[in-house]
């Protein structure tokens, strides 16, 4: 048809556009569940695992599982380290790694089995899984810890940019006959549909040059992650072997995330829609296909038509900040009540949804008050951050302004050697009692929190340059 081959097209036509940023293919991994692999989860959380609707991983999707931008199809790939993995998992030591990789071809020769359980003919199988070899270098990605990482307005600052604005505004245009008709069908806001396309993949820029098929064989025989992997790859012999996709449309990310906006196999499986009746769910060139698999994807994730995903708050002085917290929603009115206020002073449309609060630089920066629509953008990726940037540029998008409070752009992000440090000693003074790992999760934040309020700081949880000095004893 037609429009088939419309990405290759854009793909050539665009690649000399200005990215804003070369986004890790590989990466997006989900530390639990929901969607593609992306950008996220390596930027704010300094670790990898797979994400779209990944599974309910170990910690890690970001996919984003490396900070270094994805190599042209021309460069020759980077060889395995050859090292222990960063996880200390024993299926990830150097010697495990060889020996699972010795028996590859073994451990894919098993998988028949389960392959005809699933309908596939044995022609099918023989013919997807001739000449697969273990892509080892999977195996540095999958647990790398990068020592840096990025504040939150930094990658919106990379992500909500003018050029990816723009481009977003022609494919808007472009395909505006298929956004009215996945629209009227699933009730999903197109603009959200549109930022995830231009956050996922840059308007199919970078999608990722790894063989889905040979990625997710090597995450299936060799690492920590065998069992679910061993899923990602035998749907993905299932979609081979329906004719829904072919083999060089399939590549992507190191852990299998494909497509403009990244579907794992499985989640293709669960989502992907013929939306053109022409027999085919093609959502790599098929722009019908893939808005409507995208929309169907946040539909069945419990989308609510006509409502947004949040709203920028202003908070008042002395403001509790233990009340930024996920599982503390309230309603809008009880938000007014304690004096949280939308930034510019508009009034809050429907003041009983309930929202929680979220505070991504702690009392120096914006607060948010976050909806329905925004948890189930998180279940497309389950980065806070990520989502952030959807909502921000589905609204860029629709023709609304940036946000009106300031970042605090004075405050230096931590590496990763600094949170371990500004945990350790967190412990050593009683507010923490976990195992120190350089992550930050509700635990360490709560911590902090405890840690500023006993020297009269604004206990927001926030980790900065000056709450480790304070540590210090400086």
């Amino acid at each position: 048809m037609e429009q088939m081959g419309f990405f290759a097209r854009l793909l050539r036509n665009s690649i000399t556009a200005a990215l804003g940023v070369a986004m890790t293919t590989a990466t997006m991994a989900q530390s639990s569940g929901g969607g593609p692999l992306s950008l996220f989860d390596n930027f704010f959380t300094g670790s990898v695992s797979p994400g779209n609707r990944a599974a309910p991983a170990a910690p890690p999707r970001s996919a984003t599982a490396q900070n270094q931008p994805t190599p042209a199809p021309s460069s020759a790939p980077l060889p395995w380290s050859g090292e222990d993995g960063a996880s200390g998992h024993p299926l990830m030591t150097a010697a495990a790694i060889r020996e699972a990789a010795a028996n590859f071809d073994n451990c894919v020769a098993a998988m028949w089995p389960d392959a005809a359980r699933r309908g596939i003919s044995q022609q099918s199988f023989q013919r997807f899984t001739a000449g697969l070899e273990p892509d080892l270098r999977i195996m540095d990605l999958m647990d790398s810890q990068p020592e840096f990482t990025k504040a939150v307005w930094e990658y919106l600052d990379i992500l909500v940019n003018d050029n990816r604005l723009a481009r977003g505004r022609e494919i808007l245009a472009q395909f505006r006959p298929q956004f009215d008709a996945v629209e009227k069908a699933y009730g999903v806001d197109r603009y959200i549909i549109a930022s995830i396309w231009g956050i996922e993949s840059n308007y199919s820029t970078q999608m990722g040059d790894r063989s889905v098929l040979n990625s997710t064989a090597t995450l299936a025989c060799v690492g920590r992650r065998q069992k679910y992997f061993k899923d990602e790859f035998l749907v993905t012999l299932e979609i081979l072997h329906h004719g829904d996709l072919r083999p060089e449309q399939m590549r992507g990310s190191w852990a299998g995330a494909f497509g403009p906006t990244q579907f794992m196999p499985t989640a293709f499986k669960r989502y992907a829609v013929d939306a053109d009746g022409d027999g085919r769910r093609d959502v790599v060139d098929n722009p019908y296909d893939l808005i409507a698999s995208t929309a169907n994807n946040l539909k069945k994730d419990g989308w609510q038509p006509g409502a947004t995903w949040g709203y920028e708050v202003a908070l008042p002085r002395d403001f509790n900040y233990l009340l930024a917290d996920r599982a503390k929603a309230m309603t809008l009115a009880q938000w007014d009540h304690m004096g949280v206020r939308r930034a510019g002073g508009q009034p809050f449309p429907n003041p009983a949804e309930k929202a929680y609060l979220l505070a991504p630089a702690g009392a120096e920066g914006p607060g948010f008050l976050m909806l329905q629509n925004f948890r189930v953008i998180m279940k497309y990726n389950p980065a806070e951050a990520y989502a952030l940037a959807i909502g921000h540029f589905a609204d860029r998008l629709r023709g609304g302004a940036p946000f009106v409070q300031p970042w605090p752009r004075q405050e230096r992000v931590l590496s990763r050697s600094e949170r371990l440090e500004l945990q350790q000693l967190l412990a050593q003074r009683g507010y923490y009692r976990g195992t120190p790992d350089g992550q930050f999760g509700g635990e360490t934040r709560q911590a902090l929190r405890s840690f500023q309020a006993s020297i009269g700081a604004p206990a927001d949880g926030f980790a900065t340059g000056d709450v480790l000095e304070r540590l210090r004893g400086r």
